[in-house]
């Protein structure tokens, strides 16, 4: 097999597995593109001269020994997973420009004082299974192997039946987490509009926002469009658009970085000359701050039940899906800051309103997260783009960070 000479190519390259004619990469996790993908990353690592492995659940790594056998690991990477139809970028960049550093560290000085491995973790996006992150989940002990029994796919395929076929699998043993990992390295595009926007070629991310998702069901009283007058309606919709129309209103009495957002919504009977009997909707709610998200939560919550029993209506809230907000380490983004400026790289510190295979690492080592722009915001889609010049510039600061971890320090004396 022919394997790309630089980071052009090998973009290219690696999103001609699951490759779709809309242009778009579908490489959902232990599906045949999906393994393949892993295959070629792990022939590739081998011709650079790296010792390469795969996990019991998929994660494949690429490692440049120190030399002190005994010294800690810097892991570098990112997800080889996509969502369907989803961009060539999104996870490869940051596996692909992790191979490609390592192997210029490698030729120009010889084997590093800590261990530099590369990790493509097997699964990020959850567009398969309902579990996100499994692979740096488990990779660092935040998810339990037990959490993926009876999780299935929309076909009604087991996660473990899946992971199975594909060659993994634990078998009767427990997962072994690593104790030896001194930081974990993603380099990743934006999936946003800010560094564009503002002009910046570097990302330097310092917290990770909270979530907190709920789904809110609405109920009243379904009957006949022309017959029932407006004083005796107990419409649900008519609910709903106040909830919402109160919740976008009232975020503008708080910071700029809290983000809230319905995405679902579904009608009961969903019948043009019917009052619905039944609505639910989505929120979605992202701040850095715990203490901001959970006061605009709770507002909203509150809000949303007062409006009910005003209309007369039934109204049930299910938060089901909470994650913290997550800091990224001050020390390594101190030595980012350093490099961009002495390579004369424009950057901004930011945060990432998007959750990435980093907030699982930072519980366990000192983690952090570069961006470098994405062409209009866009990402998961076959649309997204980031220049060559805006890739190489990433790969540049990557190489330097990596020098400067794994060559300059003494064990441990960094971080």
């Amino acid at each position: 097999m022919q394997f790309p000479t630089n980071l052009a190519e090998a973009i290219d390259w690696l999103s001609s597995f699951g490759a779709g004619s809309d242009g778009g990469v579908t490489r959902t996790l232990y599906s045949k593109p999906w393994k393949e993908a892993q295959e070629v990353l792990k022939g590739w690592m081998e011709t650079q001269g790296f010792e390469t492995q795969y996990d019991s659940i998929g994660n494949l790594f690429g490692r440049l020994s120190s030399v002190d056998s005994g010294a800690p690991t810097i892991l570098v990477g990112s997800h080889v997973d996509t969502v369907h139809s989803g961009g060539k970028y999104d996870g490869a960049y940051g596996i692909l420009a992790a191979i490609l550093a390592l192997s210029h560290l490698k030729k120009k000085y010889g084997q590093p004082i800590l261990n530099l491995e590369v990790v493509s973790l097997c699964e990020e996006e959850g567009s398969r299974f309902p579990l996100a992150c499994s692979g740096s989940g488990i990779m660092t002990g935040v998810y339990s192997f037990d959490e993926i029994k009876g999780v299935m796919d929309s076909d009604g395929i087991g996660f473990e039946t899946a992971m199975k076929e594909s060659g993994f699998g634990l078998g009767g043993e427990k997962y072994k987490v690593r104790n030896d990992i001194h930081a974990f390295i993603e380099l990743h595009i934006e999936q946003g509009p800010s560094l564009e926007k503002l002009g910046k070629s570097i990302g330097i991310v310092q917290t990770i926002v909270g979530q907190k998702r709920f789904q809110i069901t609405v109920t009243g009283e379904s009957n006949h469009a022309g017959t029932t007058l407006m004083k005796w309606r107990k419409d649900p919709l008519h609910g709903a658009v106040s909830m919402i129309d109160d919740l976008y209103e009232s975020i503008k009495e708080y910071d700029e970085n809290l983000v809230t957002t319905v995405g679902q919504l579904f009608v009961e009977p969903n019948v043009s000359n019917v009052i619905p009997s039944q609505i639910v909707f989505t929120v979605d709610a992202r701040h850095p701050l715990e203490m901001v998200l959970s006061s605009f939560c709770e507002r909203f919550t509150s809000r949303f039940q007062e409006i009910a029993k005003a209309k007369g209506l039934g109204i049930k809230i299910e938060k089901w899906h909470e994650v913290s907000p997550v800091q990224m380490d001050a020390k390594l983004n101190e030595i980012l800051l350093a490099i961009c400026k002495g390579s004369d790289v424009s950057c901004h510190v930011m945060n990432s309103g998007a959750g990435h295979d980093a907030q699982l690492f930072a519980n366990v080592c000192p983690t952090t997260i570069m961006f470098v722009p994405s062409q209009g915001g866009i990402s998961h889609s076959p649309l997204e783009y980031t220049s060559t010049a805006d890739l190489e510039t990433g790969l540049h600061v990557l190489i330097h960070l990596l020098h400067q971890l794994a060559y300059t320090q003494q064990k441990g004396g960094v971080l």
